[in-house]
């Protein structure tokens, strides 16, 4: 193996956008140009290297994050190329949770689109610096103006311009360096042949209005600099350089650059800009975690004991099981014993791979600051930690949202109905977002994913990869139950049968949560009313009564349960017994708590002809939207949005195309849970009793 790169010459960066920005055909150029691939591949003749799988080639979009490492001006730069299609939005967070730095590419057509806000407001969650790519500047109808004016008032964001593009449309041809004070023109077709030049004295002027307000925004972040601009000081590069780096890693500003990938123009700026701006494992804070044993909080640098976090789960049909890991602190090495602190085992490291796409390159050892996959962790899933077994930490897990639609799903012969558990578990241990149930009324099995997309592509995988035949049901929406109001509730489970008996006593406290998310538990008795010991029988009983649902079996979200009540019997009383008050005692509490149905909600953003906008919004009208607005997306083509049951948009598809003659189209994301109307939820209350 060759010498590890130092870490202040490693980057470890994410290419997330909306669906068609560009992603995987900017990466395409940045594997290209770096030497680690001898030809571009297409995405659009499914013969993209980072779209390995048969659906991506089929289909044409990213369906999971593909990883792959490549080497620029003596710089690693490990890349994550992720989805843009909400259905696969789990690639899209989990790829975040672990990298340092994000390209965000917008098509400079259409601007900022909703998969654009969505990932954005993800990299804030995870504080993760970034630059920004306008791509598809040679488009008919492309303006960069306004997608920056986009990025500032829809993201909040402070765009930083640091190249202008040099010609537009079809007449674009390179870019103006602003800080270099030059232009770059692409010569050949590939790319390869940059010509370096003075600015044109046409757009001499502008350049310098533009170099202006850049010096004059990269001032306003650094003291220093501040003196200087007041004095009215001339400022070099290095000094401009090192000032928008240190900004663009406290997120005060994002660098913007320009281009026009699929033409091979802008790419080889935006690698010196990965470099010059994106944060290495040294810039970034020391990795936060939580001792199991004392729950404490802990730091810990890149010096100290190995702690990683593993961010994905792949079956590999060659390899076996491949776990990608993402070490934070020392390093982790061939054939070494790690302990995984969720689950308290230890598990030893087959082999390490650095990965290429689903092409796998054997390794000594994973660095820290460094991605790799470890074979032979058969207990280890996404969003666990690995570290030295001597040295434990938790660092805090990925946070998946819940599915929103479902299908049952049964195997054709009983040869397929043995095997489908297998399969559907290994599906699971890959997505997060991906859950199977058993409904014990019919008999059937349930899957419930991210939309209808989602679905398809995993029965699809089902059929191929694992040879799985099954038929699918319609797809049904995901509701959920939640309750309007406080209630308390007293359950009591006593059994005498002439030996020992069962004793148990709670007394509950629920109310409503804002947002419709999850549950919370709480234990708010003092002293010794319950013992500590069975305190956890108590809330497992809680939780599955929870899940069960009260109206019409729907899992009940968004509920605060306190404990602030009961008994106990000395020698009667057990965890099974407090289990069974429990869920006793949330029944009793959800008779008055007012339980309602609600539903899904999706944000939907619609493109169509101008002279469709009546039509389609009337459309929206009867499917219970709520329209937001209008705005012009580009010449001749309205943007519309808005809320929508997702109950209401199956088959929308279909109708878009035949209200706009094949020319609209639309994209959504679940946006939150709403009380379903009266009258459809006794609709849906009686379906769910079948």
């Amino acid at each position: 193996m060759s010498t590890p790169f130092p870490l202040e010459r490693i980057r470890n960066i994410g290419i997330i956008a909306h669906i068609d920005a560009g992603k995987t055909t900017t990466t395409e150029r940045i594997l290209f140009y770096t030497g680690k691939v001898h030809r571009m591949g297409e995405v659009d003749d499914g013969a993209a290297t980072m779209d390995w799988m048969e659906q991506e080639r089929e289909r044409g979009i990213t369906i999971t994050a593909a990883a792959t490492t490549c080497y620029w001006q003596g710089y690693q730069i490990n890349i994550i190329d992720t989805p843009g299609h909400i259905d696969f939005t789990v690639e899209v967070q989990r790829s975040l949770r672990v990298l340092d730095g994000g390209i965000v590419i917008f098509d400079a057509v259409a601007g900022v689109e909703p998969q654009s806000e969505t990932v954005w407001r993800q990299a804030d969650r995870y504080r993760v610096p970034r630059l920004c790519f306008i791509n598809k500047m040679d488009r008919v109808g492309a303006d960069f103006w306004r997608t920056v004016d986009m990025i500032r008032d829809r993201l909040r964001a402070s765009p930083l311009v640091v190249q202008l593009p040099l010609g537009e449309e079809a007449s674009f041809r390179g870019t103006i360096d602003l800080l270099r004070g030059e232009t770059i023109v692409y010569i050949d077709d590939l790319g390869t042949q940059l010509d370096q030049r003075a600015i044109p004295l046409d757009m001499a002027q502008e350049a310098s209005r533009w170099r202006e307000r850049l010096v004059e925004q990269v001032a306003a972040t650094d003291e220093a600099l501040t003196v200087k601009y007041l004095q009215g000081e001339e400022m070099s590069q290095g000094e401009l350089r090192a000032a928008i780096r240190r900004a663009t890693l406290r997120g005060e500003l994002v660098p913007v650059l320009c281009g026009a990938a699929l033409r091979n123009k802008g790419v080889q700026p935006l690698l010196d800009a990965v470099v010059d701006y994106l944060p290495s494992p040294l810039d970034v804070p020391p990795v936060e975690g939580v001792h199991p044993a004392t729950g404490q909080a802990e730091t810990r640098g890149v010096d100290e004991p190995m702690v990683g976090l593993v961010f994905k789960i792949v079956s590999d049909a060659f390899m076996g099981r491949l776990a990608y890991v993402r070490v934070y602190s020392g390093r982790l090495e061939n054939g070494m014993a790690v302990l995984n602190p969720r689950s308290g085992r230890r598990e030893r490291i087959g082999r390490l791979v650095r990965m290429h796409a689903n092409h796998r390159q054997e390794i000594e050892r994973i660095e820290a600051g460094d991605i790799g996959a470890a074979l032979g962790l058969k207990e280890t899933f996404t969003g666990d930690t690995l570290c030295h077994p001597d040295h434990p930490l938790i660092l805090e897990a990925i946070r998946f949202p819940e599915p929103v639609i479902s299908v049952a799903i049964e195997p054709r012969t009983k040869a397929d109905q043995e095997r489908m558990e297998e399969v559907l578990g290994r599906l699971v241990e890959e997505d997060p977002t991906f859950r199977v149930s058993y409904d014990a009324d019919t008999g059937q099995t349930i899957i419930a994913g991210m939309g209808e997309l989602h679905l398809e592509v995993l029965v699809d995988r089902m059929l191929r990869e694992f040879r799985l035949q099954a038929n699918v049901g319609k797809p049904r929406v995901s509701y959920r139950e939640a309750i309007t109001r406080p209630a308390q509730g007293e359950g009591r489970y006593i059994r005498q049968t002439g030996g020992r008996g069962q004793y148990g006593h709670v007394v509950l406290e629920l109310a409503p949560l804002p947002n419709s998310q999850g549950y919370e538990f709480t234990n708010r008795l003092k002293g010794d009313v319950i013992p500590q010991e069975f305190i956890p029988g108590v809330e497992q009983g809680v939780r599955e009564a929870l899940e069960s649902g009260f109206l019409a079996g729907y899992p009940l979200v968004g509920v605060q349960v306190e404990l602030v009540g009961g008994s106990y019997h000395e020698v009667d009383s057990s965890e099974v017994a407090f289990k069974i008050a429990g869920s006793f005692a949330v029944k009793e509490a959800l008779e008055r708590a007012g339980v309602v149905i609600i539903e899904p909600i999706m944000r939907v953003e619609v493109v169509v002809p101008e002279q469709c906008t009546g039509q389609v919004i009337g459309n929206l009208n009867a499917r219970r939207a709520q329209i937001q607005g209008t705005e012009l997306h580009s010449p001749g083509l309205q943007a519309v949005r808005g809320l929508v049951p997702l109950a209401e948009m199956f088959g929308y598809a279909t109708d878009l195309r035949s209200m706009t003659q094949g020319r609209g189209t639309f994209s959504m994301e679940f946006d939150h849970y709403a009380q379903l109307e009266p009258a459809l939820a006794e609709r849906v209350v009686g379906i769910g009793r079948v």
